[in-house]
């Protein structure tokens, strides 16, 4: 039986509240026994990593850039695809549920993606959007995860 997916969407620039979040909910997702899969470079992406490979977890890193090696130290599988910002259609497509974290406009059009795909994605301290699942802690975001992927 495959592993759970679970997309972690953030910015690659972020704050400290937001890295210590992303990195608690990267830590949550792989003790839930689920593969992480993100963006692969730095902010969100590098602390939910982060936290999932300190917990044993595997994350895949759908990276835009053609050189594999410039993903964050934490992926344990990069997926070079040279695509730019269209990476991100491979992000939802590859994840069952989705959380983001904070964002900017490439968390946006993951939200979007995702959402026209008919996706759950659960807000953490994110915008305010028609059928994003509002969640106020990554306690609550890892509980209603864990009844998602059931």
């Amino acid at each position: 039986m495959a592993k759970a997916v679970v997309g972690v969407i953030g910015a690659s620039q972020c704050n400290p509240q937001e890295y210590e979040m992303a990195y608690q909910l990267g830590r949550g997702i792989a003790r839930l026994g689920a593969l992480l899969v993100c963006g692969g470079l730095g902010g969100v992406m590098e602390a939910a990593s982060k936290g999932a490979r300190e917990e044993g977890g595997l994350v895949i890193g759908i990276i835009p850039q053609s050189n594999p090696g410039e993903a964050n130290p934490y992926v344990t599988v990069a997926v070079a695809t040279g695509m730019g910002h269209a990476r991100n259609s491979i992000i939802v497509n590859t994840a069952q549920v989705l959380v983001a974290v904070g964002g900017e406009y490439g968390t946006l059009s993951e939200i979007a993606l995702a959402l026209k795909g008919g996706k759950a994605v659960l807000g953490l301290d994110t915008w305010d959007i028609p059928g994003v699942i509002r969640v106020s802690s990554v306690e609550e975001t890892l509980r209603t995860l864990e009844g998602l992927l059931r």
